[in-house]
């Protein structure tokens, strides 16, 4: 009888004899229901699952030592090649997302699938190793060349060519090739299989997408995303994992994404070793899998003796690198950002025609990012929020090189418009206000007040005329912004906030937003570096201060009727 460690893994975690954490137990219960399911158009094929596993057991490390699979390991290989669909034989899994600590095992998976695509299923295609950097695609395949040039067997199916970073099959003639986004040159993305290696570094969809769209005609191609968690929760790779988890719950479905998580509990305690064991399913275990390897646990003890005393990087590194934990990165981080997209929404301006708003305005010296806010009062306590930001045509090329975001993308989705005014260099503010004026105008929006900086304000507040209301200075101090930048993030915390959840150069900034005290303990929000741009936070929270300036003075007003009204009544 033909043994399945796919399933005995599965079934081994789903008892509870070893150690896991929740998400890691939803994969292997989601392989052993679909087991049962008749109904699925899937079935698995247990031969092809153990071919793929005692492949991968073939391979030789660099110190020339065999392979040898662990459990976890063999039931990722085991189903992403086991599973099938009835009909055409296909394969199921088109896309893999695997989110393990460091130090578990990443490359070697990275590199068995590759050699075992290029060696025996690819047919004159290519293999693509990608990553946000070419340094961090070339350790991908780097793994594989060394798999090749560990065993003379499989050294002699191989070119490789370390110039171009390029291995090709001579048995299939498909090329490995490892690509970063700073890659110079491509020609064109099909492949057969892509490895978005560390996705959690990747700022946008872009590269994963480029990849998985050129496999829309490739049979039994495969994307396989592959990384740790990070600290960019504004991120697609954070969207992708939130995703997966919505799977793993039966919440939404999508029966060709394969997904294998390991990580701690919502409500574990992240100094008890014992819950390390669920991030770490390779490194903190012995060769079986199952005992704990005390030698190391003791390691990582030290490691986390350190990051709690040190706190900052060294914090935030331990938890997302060793305990594979997705958290906030920065020291002083204004918002909490799971907090913030809770405040995400489906209102657009568009819902809000005829209604009355604070504005807010944050000028760029010289070409940077300039933005606009307006704040809307709602009912039942409720705000919401809008931004859009400029920047001049001709430093865009250059911002995206040096702030590393997407700032194409963001024009095409009506986020950031390009001006061309002052040579497309400088800031064109009359353009500004020109789209400003448009905007009002359109959703008939009545502005009750603008607060604005009055660094570089200069005589771009003569062009204010038509707005009819206060345009009222904003000292930038912590001083004077201390109770608007408090009174914000409460309100976000209370989920009182409300934005148009497609607005992600907003969520960008927010999280790029740290905060610095005075002396007094009153704070204000600030960045780590000029590329962190804070621009339509400081917009909003100019904005903020007017409404609250307002509100006080609504407040004071209407107690002094009533203290008139009191005076009046005693007369009598």
């Amino acid at each position: 009888m033909i043994k399945d460690r796919t399933t005995a893994y599965a079934k081994l975690v789903v008892s509870g004899k070893k150690i896991a954490g929740r998400k890691e137990y939803l994969a292997c219960k989601r392989h052993l229901d679909d087991l049962k399911n008749k109904k699925i158009e899937y079935k698995f094929d247990v031969e092809e699952a153990e071919f793929a596993i005692n492949f991968a057991n073939t391979l030789t490390l660099k110190d020339g030592t065999n392979l040898k699979t662990r459990g976890f390991q063999d039931f990722i290989i085991g189903s992403l090649h086991g599973w099938k669909k009835k009909r055409t034989k296909e394969r199921r899994f088109r896309e893999a997302y695997l989110q393990v600590g460091r130090r578990n095992g990443k490359s070697f998976l990275s590199g068995a699938e590759s050699t075992m695509f290029s060696t025996l299923l690819g047919n004159k295609d290519r293999i693509f190793c990608a990553a946000t950097k070419q340094d961090q695609a070339n350790i991908v395949w780097d793994e594989i060349r060394n798999f090749i040039e560990s065993d003379s067997d499989l050294s002699e199916l191989y070119k490789i060519k370390e110039h171009d970073r390029t291995i090709k099959s001579l048995a299939t003639g498909t090329v490995i090739r490892s690509i970063g986004r700073d890659t110079k040159s491509m020609d064109g993305f099909g492949n057969i299989l892509a490895i978005c290696d560390e996705l959690h570094a990747h700022p946008n969809n872009q590269m994963y997408k480029l990849l998985l769209d050129g496999q829309a005609d490739v049979e039994n191609a495969l994307t396989l995303a592959i990384t740790t968690a990070g600290f960019n929760l504004n991120g697609f790779c954070y969207e992708h994992y939130k995703f997966c988890e919505k799977i793993l719950e039966g919440v939404v479905e999508k029966e060709t994404l394969f997904i294998f998580i390991c990580e701690m509990d919502k409500d574990d305690d992240i100094w008890d070793w014992k819950n390390w064991l669920k991030s770490n399913p390779y490194f903190l275990f012995e060769e079986d899998g199952i005992t704990p390897n005390k030698k190391k646990i003791a390691l990582y003890s030290q490691k986390a003796i350190d990051a709690k005393e040190k706190g900052g990087d060294e914090l935030t590194n331990f938890l997302t690198k060793q305990l594979n934990m997705w958290v906030t990165a920065k020291d002083g981080q204004y918002i909490d950002l799971s907090k913030f997209k809770e405040c995400e929404s489906d209102l657009t301006l568009e819902d809000m025609k005829g209604k009355s708003a604070y504005l807010g305005f944050d000028l760029s010296k010289g070409g940077d990012l300039t933005s606009i806010a307006l704040v809307f009062p709602l009912e039942n306590n409720q705000i919401y929020i809008y931004s859009h930001s400029f920047m001049p045509e001709l430093r865009l090329a250059e911002h995206e090189k040096t702030d590393d975001v997407p700032y194409r993308i963001w024009v095409r989705e009506g986020l950031l418009t390009l001006t061309t005014g002052a040579f497309g260099i400088k800031t064109d503010y009359k353009f500004i206000v020109t789209h400003l004026k448009e905007i009002i105008e359109r959703y008939n929006i009545k502005i009750l007040e603008c607060g604005y900086d009055a660094h570089n304000a200069g005589s771009f507040l003569s062009d204010l005329d038509f707005l009819d209301c206060d345009l009222t200075e904003v000292k930038q101090s912590a001083k004077s912004l201390n109770d608007a930048t408090v009174d914000f993030a409460l309100s976000v915390k209370a989920v009182q906030v409300l934005y148009d959840k497609r607005n992600s150069l907003l969520k960008w900034s927010i999280a790029n937003a740290t905060t610095v005290s005075n002396s007094f303990g009153e704070i204000k929000i600030d960045k780590q570096s000029q590329k962190n741009r804070i621009d339509p936070v400081d917009a909003i929270i100019d904005a903020w201060k007017i409404m609250l300036i307002n509100k006080k003075e609504t407040v004071n007003n209407d107690e002094a009727v009533e203290e008139w009204l009191d005076l009046i009544n005693k007369r009598r």
